[in-house]
């Protein structure tokens, strides 16, 4: 009886893994079929890894070449385990504490040596070595190569464009503008048929800036509160850097409360709210963004 005991739980373990997801390098269903003893290396007979998003390492056995695991993937802290498996190349296995709360349970991730930014060679700013290397890894026949440490200098790039809006008149409404650029980029406003910037002497315009949320990021905001008729019409978000400039608009829509349109908005906002109990962005309980048409 005693000696059924194992044999039964190993067989419940190993049917058991089977049904999880394939979340870790390495898995209890491999240490079984495995074992933990290392026979006598013969290298030619090696399986050849494909794929490996962090490059090589060797094997358990120090034998055969396997992907290493990437950036955010759980490891072995211990050298002498190999359960998870290990990190990649220009990573290294490490248990952040910062930011855990009582009772949590905090498992080893990998993570890359060195926090630095890095410019490609496709003009893209990678966040470090370990993030380009990921990409080159994955795309073998590019041509990528590494240009230089720290971001790129390039012309600003508008990752999230101003959309459009419909509001009645009353209501407030904002406009969001995020861009990526280095160095850094100014963002301004103008509206359409104004040759100046935004705000000017307009008491009830008013636009802000602050840094992020991407690194090397800005995000911009032009606020209208009290919407008069005369606020409609185009409203561009521009920035510039030394290398160049950009810019993305948006339509400002504004009716009057007892127009046909404006009801029918406070309609579709009281459907939302009976059917889901959705909250609206910034913009306001009318807002409306530019794919519906009135």
């Amino acid at each position: 009886m005693n000696s059924v005991l194992p044999a039964v739980v190993i067989l419940l373990l190993a049917q058991g893994v089977q049904t999880l997801p394939s979340l870790y390098h390495r898995s209890w269903l491999r240490l079984l079929q495995e074992g933990d003893s290392c026979e006598v290396c013969q290298q030619d007979l090696c399986p050849e890894p494909h794929g490996c998003a962090a490059g090589t390492v060797l094997d358990a056995c120090d034998c055969c070449l396997e992907c290493g695991n990437a950036e955010g993937q759980i490891c072995d802290l211990d050298n002498t385990n190999h359960f998870y498996g290990r990190c990649g190349q220009d990573l290294d296995c490490l248990l952040d504490t910062s930011g855990a709360s009582f009772g949590e349970i905090l498992e080893p991730q990998c993570t890359c040596r060195s926090q630095e930014s890095v410019c490609g060679s496709d003009g893209r700013t990678y966040s470090n070595i370990c993030s380009f290397k990921e990409v080159s890894y994955r795309n073998r026949e590019s041509t990528l190569s590494l240009a230089h440490m720290g971001p790129c200098e390039t012309v600003p790039w508008i990752t999230t464009p101003p959309r459009d809006v419909h509001n009645i008149t009353g209501n407030d409404i904002i406009f969001g503008c995020e861009v990526l650029a280095y160095p850094m980029a100014l963002v301004e406003w103008r509206k359409k048929g104004n040759e100046n910037f935004l705000p000017g002497d307009d008491a009830h315009i008013s636009i802000q800036a602050r840094g992020g949320p991407a690194r090397y990021g800005i995000t911009g905001w032009l606020q209208i509160q009290g919407l008069k008729k005369s606020d409609e019409g185009i409203y561009t978000c521009y920035t510039r850097n030394k290398y160049g400039e950009a810019f993305a608009s948006a339509h400002l829509r504004v009716y009057d409360p007892d127009s046909p349109i404006a009801m029918k908005m406070s309609l579709k906002r009281q459907d939302r709210n009976y059917i889901g109990g959705e909250e609206e962005d910034e913009n306001d309980d009318y807002n409306i963004s530019g794919d519906d048409e009135y």
